[in-house]
């Protein structure tokens, strides 16, 4: 299993705003699904930030989301660590498989790969 990407998610009840702010530094939406915002550096497309009111098909809104080659190997390795599953594994109407994990710090990661 390998990670694609690592990115920041910040709820927020100024999406809009936030989208402003961060388009000053250069970044650019690449996604908005209205209750998430997802913006990104057009020159390095891995860079990116995401902004969240609430998330929409789970119970708390995560911290960050990692994307990896494998999310069903990633989910057995978490399950089996005994480390604490937040939200189970499923496929989302999005196109995204994945799941929601406590780490150490008490955050939630939203790990996940694209279908």
């Amino acid at each position: 299993m390998s990670v694609r990407r690592v990115m920041p998610v910040i709820q927020s009840e100024a999406v809009g705003e936030s989208r402003e702010f961060y388009g000053l530094l250069g970044f650019e939406e690449v996604m908005d699904h209205g209750w998430i915002v997802t913006l990104a550096s057009p020159t390095e497309p891995g860079a990116q930030v995401s902004f969240m009111t609430a998330d929409k098909t789970a119970p708390v809104t995560p911290d960050v989301s990692i994307e990896v080659d494998d999310v069903d190997a990633a989910y057995a390795l978490m399950r089996d660590s005994g480390a604490e599953i937040v939200h189970d594994l499923r496929d989302e109407d999005w196109g995204v498989r994945r799941f929601f994990v406590r780490d150490p710090n008490g955050r939630v990661v939203n790990v996940l790969s694209h279908r």
